[in-house]
């Protein structure tokens, strides 16, 4: 079975409207913060995930995937990559067949355990690059970030 593409996996995964980011915290200029900030403003109907906040960016956050009422199609997840792993685990156990893993530069969030064991259990896995890359409207950083990763091989080419 041939690979999925990236950009079909962004297509399915930003064709979603029911999005969760994982790692959102109170300091406002973290990455999770940033995309979950983008994703609402884009119109998704996007849930913080923090075990230790009740509120993040003036909305109530949730402490894990599965306190969230009536459940997500899609997590973004923005945590140190050692907490990728339960994040995924979750997913699992949830039903939650997308997961995108936040990295520009660096390692990001992206766990190759957590990688795997998406593959293995049928999720699909986006293992690096930002959901700002590629939701409309993409801000001019944004875009020349991602013909940066792309020239550079710094994002993944298929799931």
């Amino acid at each position: 079975m041939e690979p999925v593409t990236l950009e079909h996996l962004v297509e399915d995964f930003l064709g979603q409207r029911r999005l969760a980011v994982a790692g959102v915290s109170r300091t406002k200029s973290d990455a999770a913060n940033i995309v979950y900030k983008k994703l609402r403003g884009a119109g998704y109907e996007v849930f913080a995930v923090n075990p230790n906040a009740e509120m993040v960016e003036g909305d109530r956050a949730y402490t894990s995937l599965g306190a969230i009422p009536g459940g997500v199609d899609g997590v973004v997840v923005a945590t140190r990559p050692a907490a990728a792993d339960a994040i995924v685990r979750e997913c699992a156990e949830l039903g939650i067949g997308r997961v995108w893993m936040h990295r520009s530069f660096g390692t990001g969030s992206v766990s190759d355990s957590a990688v795997r064991f998406c593959r293995e259990r049928g999720i699909r896995v986006i293992p690096g690059g930002c959901p700002m890359m590629f939701c409309s409207p993409v801000d001019v950083p944004h875009k020349c970030l991602r013909w940066v990763l792309r020239l550079t091989g710094g994002l993944p080419k298929s799931g």
